[in-house]
């Protein structure tokens, strides 16, 4: 009969053995990770990506595709159909919504970095185009900002060749449907600036570079000082705004994983670093989701324009009340360089294109594995600011957020029309008395997507709401 000591050292060694085997992780399942869709084929890359106030999407392609017609996706049905084209190639032109729905489309392409003056609406009810006076002179990667009154600022594009610039900026007058020069508000601003409507009715300038700034759009405008950011040029990184919060994610060359925001509700506004991501991202894009959290795909991690050699292909989702990032799972296709993402209705996130590629896939966030949506009953087509009303949901007693957020419409990483902004709200018996958004500062006039939050986490069904411009 063995010793005591040798059973003990033949058990000890069979541990030990036992510790060294590679056993299989636990599979995360989609309630904690989401879940992804297969890839859609489609006709054209997805370059510029428009939420229309319908429900549906437009996407509008790349280089010679912008020359051909703008599709219409439908989330409901998958099916694709051709919009009437432009008149001209709108590839690399600035976008953003106007407080009736209407989608102006200002500069587009001649060819690389030659910008043309053109502007159009484009209407979602009629799918209709509507050309405008011709701007002051060719844009070639503009940004539109949609300000209170629902006119909107036109900020940067090249005109004539690399780094000749747009020097101008142009406020269209929705009104009169003609352009005002801010002559003196003349500045040097890089692709795609990062603007956003600020709380005090300015606007915020936030990158691509350090140097920050306000501008007053009223006038003839001016610009002013602002606190600069901490990292450096964060080219090709996404911004977003959300309750008077503007954060920057990534970007940069080679590319960063720190995260700034600043508080422009705040006294003394003042950039801080956040949470940074898991993995450095440029070329990425960033998507307001209805609980409040920010869910950023794709990008490339590696140097270089778009290193397609270094691709990133997890999700990962930021929570702005813990400052914690949590990695999600990965879809299968690179989305660097002329990719899109958007939310839908549904609380699913389109990621479509890149540099021809034509496919697209959808995201389902953990969220939507939670359990039941909340339900809306009933709800107001339009809202006042500084107002309240009244929301039907048998879901009352569960609901523990409200949330805004405005129609996406995104090109080069970044949304020019998406902001989010949380309501407050007190419970009855199957209804909601919500307070709409202080004043159009905050909410700029136009539609909107009003999601409820459960106790759970679940978002319901996006409802179409569209904000009035204050009396």
């Amino acid at each position: 009969m063995r010793s005591f000591s040798t059973r003990a050292r033949v058990c000890a060694l069979w541990l030990v053995g036992c510790a060294t085997l590679a056993w299989p992780a636990r599979a995360q399942t989609p309630a904690e990770v989401g879940q992804w869709s297969g890839i859609m084929s489609w006709p054209i890359s997805a370059t510029h990506t428009h939420l229309l106030p319908t429900g549906k999407v437009m996407f509008i392609g790349e280089f010679g595709e912008g020359d051909t017609p703008p599709r219409l996706w439908d989330p409901a049905t998958n099916g694709i159909s051709s919009l009437p084209w432009p008149g001209y190639n709108s590839f690399c032109a600035g976008h953003s919504y106007l407080a009736d729905g209407r989608l102006l489309v200002t500069g587009g392409h001649i060819e690389s970095h030659v910008g043309l003056e053109d502007a159009s609406l484009f209407d979602p009810f009629t799918s209709g185009w509507t050309r405008l006076p011709d701007m002051n002179d060719g844009r070639w990667y503009p940004t539109n900002t949609t300000l209170s009154n629902g006119d909107v600022m036109v900020t940067s594009g090249e005109t004539v060749g690399t780094g000749i610039m747009n020097e101008l900026p142009q406020r269209y007058l929705a009104a009169t449907g003609t352009w005002r020069d801010m002559t003196t508000a003349r500045l040097k601003l890089p692709y795609y600036p990062r603007l956003f409507l600020a709380p005090n009715g300015r606007l915020f300038l936030a990158g691509p570079s350090r140097t920050c700034r306000f501008m007053d759009p009223n006038g003839t405008g001016a610009w002013s000082s602002a606190p600069s950011s901490n990292f450096g040029s964060r080219s090709y990184g996404p911004a977003v705004i959300l309750d008077g919060k503007v954060v920057i994610i990534g970007g940069g060359d080679p590319p960063t994983a720190t995260v700034e925001q600043i508080d422009l509700t705040a006294t003394t506004p003042v950039w801080r670093y956040m949470a940074p991501m898991s993995t450095p991202r440029r070329q990425h894009n960033a998507t307001l989701l209805p609980d409040g959290t920010v869910l950023v795909m794709g990008g490339s991690k590696g140097s270089g324009f778009d290193n397609k050699n270094a691709p990133v292909f997890l999700a990962e989702v930021w929570n702005p009340t813990t400052n914690v990032w949590t990695r999600l799972s990965s879809n299968r296709v690179y989305r660097g360089y002329h990719s899109t993402s958007l939310l839908l209705p549904d609380g699913r996130v389109l990621s479509a294109g890149g540099r021809n590629v034509r496919s697209a896939e959808v995201f389902s966030p953990p969220y939507l594995f939670k359990g039941a949506r909340p339900t809306v009953s009933s709800a107001p087509d339009v809202v006042t600011p500084g107002t309240t009303f009244t929301l039907s949901t048998p879901d009352a007693a569960r609901v523990t957020k409200v949330t805004l957020i405005a129609l996406g419409s995104v090109t080069h990483a970044f949304d020019q029309n998406q902001r989010l902004v949380t309501l407050g709200f007190t419970r009855g018996s199957g209804v909601l008395t919500l307070s709409a958004p202080a004043n159009n500062n905050v909410a700029p006039p136009g539609y909107y997507q009003l999601f409820l939050v459960n106790d759970a986490g679940v978002p319901s069904i996006g409802r179409m709401v569209r904000i009035t411009t204050t009396p």
